[in-house]
């Protein structure tokens, strides 16, 4: 009888804590609902901050960081101008080197072909003489 009763109470602790634990949630919801409110007003409130959009919305300062952007954008793509630049005239140089190797792998593939027919009308010659 008395696990019973402990039953019961665990039934309706269990059945009441979901009630509660929504209200709890529904005040912790509306708390923050208030702050964010609270924080917005006090973010447009602040004159140092409306004070440097303001500025940055004039036209002559406008005109001023465009020219200062527009310079370093040309710098940039002066510096990007160069490397390729450089880039190109290392490519160059690499197909002249290549150009060189290639040059002088024929001439040797030439001068093995010329040797390797030497030396079969040699052992020609050599096979003749032996076999007369």
């Amino acid at each position: 009888m008395g696990e019973r009763k402990r039953e019961d109470v665990t039934m309706t602790s269990s059945t009441q804590k979901p009630e509660e634990v929504r209200s709890k949630r529904r005040k912790e919801l509306e708390a923050d609902d208030t702050e964010g409110l609270q924080l917005s007003s006090t973010d447009t409130a602040d004159p140092v901050l409306s004070d440097g959009l303001q500025s940055l919305y004039k036209p002559e300062s406008l005109e001023q960081l465009l020219n200062e952007m527009n310079k370093e954008i040309k710098s940039l793509l002066a510096k990007y101008a160069h490397i390729l630049s450089e880039r190109a005239a290392m490519d160059a140089s690499y197909v002249h080197e290549l150009d060189g190797i290639l040059k002088e792998a024929r001439t040797l593939e030439n001068h093995l072909k010329q040797k390797k027919e030497s030396l079969k009308q040699r052992f020609a010659m050599i096979a003749n003489t032996l076999q007369s």
